[in-house]
């Protein structure tokens, strides 16, 4: 089965181009060019990704992200004409995972599409125990001091990168490379924003930090955890 893409843009010139680029790569796509449309088609579709546009008329794709997220742990690739730091914090916040300038090139979009579908690369054959976690990467769950912790898949991805090369400093561009691709490694915003979401998520089920801030470099995986200063 082809994996499901629903892009939803109020501009039907972009949904049109998005639709035939798509559908040459052999993904199965549906759009909408209105995002209350496009979230009814996500609840009756439940497609594998989704594209969404951030400006649109009646309900912004910040909220659309909420919504799906609320329902969904699947990738949201945003695009939009803003390119400022503060629309991709908040729309990174409200649970996308990789934001897109207006105008942009079809090929780099697939590309990204395609990263977002694929399995993460450095992926393990077990699950691979550290300090006070399993990951395992086939089954794509996560356990912290033997309770289950709910990734996005993103969030998932950069963890396991982490683990794979805990107690050593991976610096920014390493991981923004390595996760995001080398389109994304001057984008630190990602990394802030989805570091910041593992902590929360990490803390609230142990009280523990397990990730290290190395200032102007990178960050340090501690699996044992930590408990020293954050920044």
């Amino acid at each position: 089965m082809p994996d499901r893409i629903l892009v939803i843009d109020d501009e039907p010139q972009i949904t049109r181009v998005l639709r035939a680029a798509l559908t040459a790569q052999r993904f199965d796509v549906r759009t909408a060019n209105d995002p209350e449309e496009g979230l009814l088609l996500f609840r009756d579709w439940l497609p594998d990704l989704v594209v969404t546009d951030l400006m649109m008329p009646g309900l912004s794709g910040v909220e659309v992200c909420r919504a799906i997220r609320a329902q969904s742990a699947i990738p949201i690739v945003v695009l939009s004409v803003r390119d400022h730091e503060r629309s991709k914090v908040e729309a990174l916040d409200a649970g996308a995972d990789d934001y897109v300038t207006k105008p942009f090139s079809i090929q780099e979009l697939l590309a990204r599409v395609r990263a977002h579908l694929r399995r993460a690369p450095e992926r393990a054959t077990s699950a691979l125990q550290a300090g006070d976690f399993v990951v395992d990467a086939e089954a794509h769950t996560i356990t912290v001091l033997g309770k289950p912790v709910h990734l996005t898949p993103k969030e998932f991805e950069l963890l396991l990168h982490l683990a794979n090369h805990a107690g050593k400093v991976m610096t920014h561009r390493v991981l923004l490379t390595s996760v995001w691709g080398s389109q994304s490694a001057h984008q630190p915003e990602y990394l802030r924003v989805f570091i910041g979401q593992l902590r929360k998520k990490l803390e609230a089920e142990t009280g523990k930090q397990y990730i290290q801030t190395e200032p102007w470099v990178g960050y340090r995986f501690i699996p044992e955890g930590w408990s020293g200063n954050e920044e």
